[in-house]
């Protein structure tokens, strides 16, 4: 019987996969355009008119949890975890487990989000680690441990923690200006020195060192969908940020130094 369950679901996946693929890349331009105009209702846009809220920790540990769950279910119980699927097992939950488990009580208590961000997030942090997930395990011959040596593996996981490093500190820094009741304060340092979003941009470096490092549809679909979530969401900032405070250095870009 769990011999039947698991091959049915082998097939099912098998056969959703390309769907699945090409509709979450056909929402890349969707998502992009339409966060140009509507900034996301969480974070500092929170407002009324996008329905019933939530503790903004226990959402971010909700909508994260999946990316964890799915893609980990997926290798653990249809891949024969040979080196190359372990290692990249253990990137992937590198970044998830903290962003599920840890990144959410950095965040300053009493916030809300809505439950239809909430949602939304699911439904791709869902599909978005089974198709990650199941790309890898539908590929053993491809992801031998000859892969591991090849040079995109080399330097998409390079480019991927550089990028962790970058989001990470630049998360720690925006942290430490949340104290018990103080507002949003302007950053200063490190990476801040030249963007205003260095945070985001790191997220962007390490997706696309996943990309590279995994060198499939699935990895370059979750790439070009982190510069669509988060590229209108550095400019919305950046605009914010200089529309706030009138101190703001001016020669700060929104995401990449001395571009945009």
């Amino acid at each position: 019987m769990e011999t039947e369950i698991t091959s049915g679901l082998e097939l099912w996946m098998s056969r959703s996969f390309d769907w699945v693929a090409y509709a979450t890349l056909a929402l890349v331009p969707v998502v992009f355009a339409s966060l140009l105009f509507i900034k996301a209702p969480y974070g500092r846009y929170i407002r009324g008119g996008w329905g019933p809220v939530l503790d903004n920790r226990r959402g971010w540990f909700i909508m994260e949890s999946p990316a964890v769950l799915v893609f980990g279910g997926i290798l653990l119980f249809f891949s024969d975890l040979n080196t190359t699927p372990l290692i990249l097992l253990l990137i992937w939950q590198v970044h998830y487990c903290h962003r599920a488990f840890i990144y959410p009580w950095t965040l300053k208590k009493g916030r809300k989000m809505p439950w239809l961000i909430l949602l939304m997030a699911i439904v791709f942090n869902t599909s978005n680690g089974y198709l990650n997930g199941w790309s890898i395990a539908s590929q053993a011959d491809k992801y031998s441990e000859i892969w591991l040596t090849s040079p995109q593996f080399l330097m998409g996981v390079l480019v991927f923690f550089s990028g962790m490093a970058l989001n990470k500190i630049s998360d720690k820094q925006l942290a430490a200006l949340s104290g018990p009741g103080e507002g949003y304060q302007i950053p200063h340092g490190f990476a801040f020195r030249w963007v205003s979003c260095p945070n985001y941009l790191g997220e962007i470096i390490q997706w696309t060192g996943w990309a590279i490092a995994v060198w499939s549809l699935a990895g370059w679909i979750f790439a070009t969908w982190t510069m669509a979530n988060l590229v209108p969401r550095a400019i919305a900032h950046h605009r914010w940020y200089r529309e706030t405070f009138e101190n703001y250095p001016g020669g700060r870009r929104a995401l990449i130094p001395f571009l945009l």
